[in-house]
C-alpha cells in the first residue's frame, strides 16, 4: 500500500493548467482517502451495458491514477430485448431497487420488468455472460495488465497470446476454466516442471495428486448419491499414502487397504458396509 501511494503521489498530469492541476490534486485527496481501504476490500458498483462500465466513485480514481483499467463481464446480452429493457443503464444497486419496487407496483408492465430483471440477476449469478466474455476479449489490448471484478473478488487480468505464471484461463461462465502453469501451459493431473528454481520431486506430485483426487471424489458424492470411500477408509488411505513417503519400500499393511478398480463402485450413503471400529484414541470428524 506504501507503494501504491508512492506510485500515485509520483503521477502529474501532463497539461500544466491551473484546472487540471487543482483537479489532480483533489483526485490525490480522494485517492488517500481511499487507499486504506484496498486492505478490505473497495466498493464498486457495476453497470450491465459495458464490461468497463461502473458507476463512477471515488474507489474508482484510485485505478484511473494509476491507469489500470478496471473490467467486468456481467453484460446484458443485445440480443435479449426484455432483459435489455428491464435492466436499461440501471447500476446493480439500481437494478435490485428496481425490482423491489417493480414487484409492489399495481401496473402490470412494471411488475413484468421486474421479473424479467430479477430473472436476469438470477440466471447469470455467476456475474459474467458469454456477450461479456466476448466484450472482454474484444476490448482488452494484447499484454495489458487490468483489474478483473467478480464475485465480489479484484483479480489481476491479463490478455496474453503465448503462455507463463500460474493463470487461469477466462473462457466459460460455467466455472470449467482451465489452470495454465508457470509458461503459461495448461496443467494437467500429474503437473509439469515450473519457472521454480528447482524442479518439484515427481513421487511427492503423485500422491499430492492421488490424495486430493481421492478428497474431490469423497466431497463430490452428496447423500443421493454413490460413495466412493468411507471416511474411515479416506483416512487411512492417506496415512498410508504418509507412510509410504517416508518408507520407500513398506510391507504391506492391514490398516491401509488399496483402492481396487472394484472399489470404484458406487454405493448409497445410508448403505455403507458396516463394520467394526477399532477403538480409537481420538474422534474423526
Amino acid at each position: 500500500m506504501a507503494h501504491l501511494g508512492n506510485c500515485i503521489l509520483a503521477t502529474q498530469p501532463r497539461d500544466t493548467s491551473e484546472g487540471l492541476q487543482l483537479n489532480f490534486q483533489q483526485n490525490i485527496s480522494d485517492t488517500m482517502t481511499v487507499l486504506p481501504k484496498l486492505s478490505t476490500g473497495l466498493d464498486v458498483n457495476v453497470r450491465f451495458t459495458g464490461v468497463s462500465d461502473f458507476e463512477y466513485t471515488p474507489e474508482c480514481i484510485v485505478f484511473d491514477l494509476l491507469n489500470i483499467p478496471l473490467y467486468h463481464g456481467w453484460l446484458v446480452d443485445p440480443q435479449s430485448p426484455e432483459q435489455v429493457q428491464a435492466v436499461g443503464r440501471l447500476s446493480y444497486n439500481q437494478l435490485v431497487e428496481k425490482i423491489i419496487t417493480c414487484k409492489h407496483a399495481s401496473d402490470s408492465s412494471l411488475v413484468s420488468q421486474g421479473l424479467v430483471a430479477e430473472q436476469f440477476l438470477e440466471s447469470t449469478a455467476s456475474q459474467l455472460t458469454f456477450h461479456g466474455l466476448c466484450e472482454l476479449t474484444a476490448r482488452a489490448r494484447e499484454g495489458e495488465l487490468g483489474v478483473f471484478f467478480r464475485n465480489n473478488h479484484f483479480s489481476t487480468m491479463i490478455k496474453h497470446k503465448e503462455e507463463g505464471v500460474v493463470w487461469e484461463s477466462l473462457h466459460s461462465v460455467d466455472g470449467d476454466s482451465c489452470f495454465c502453469d508457470a509458461e503459461f501451459h495448461l496443467s494437467h493431473p500429474l503437473g509439469k516442471e515450473g519457472a521454480t528454481a528447482a524442479p518439484p520431486d515427481p513421487r511427492r506430485q503423485q500422491r499430492q495428486v492421488d490424495q486430493d483426487y481421492m478428497v474431490a471424489l469423497s466431497l463430490q458424492q452428496g447423500l443421493d448419491s454413490p460413495s466412493v470411500l468411507s471416511d474411515l477408509e479416506l483416512a487411512r488411505q492417506l496415512q498410508h499414502e504418509e507412510y509410504q513417503q517416508h518408507h520407500p519400500h513398506p510391507h504391506p499393511h492391514p490398516a491401509a487397504p488399496q483402492l481396487l478398480p472394484a472399489q470404484a463402485g458406487g454405493r448409497l450413503a445410508g448403505e455403507r458396509r458396516q463394520r467394526q471400529r477399532p477403538d480409537l484414541d481420538c474422534t474423526l470428524l
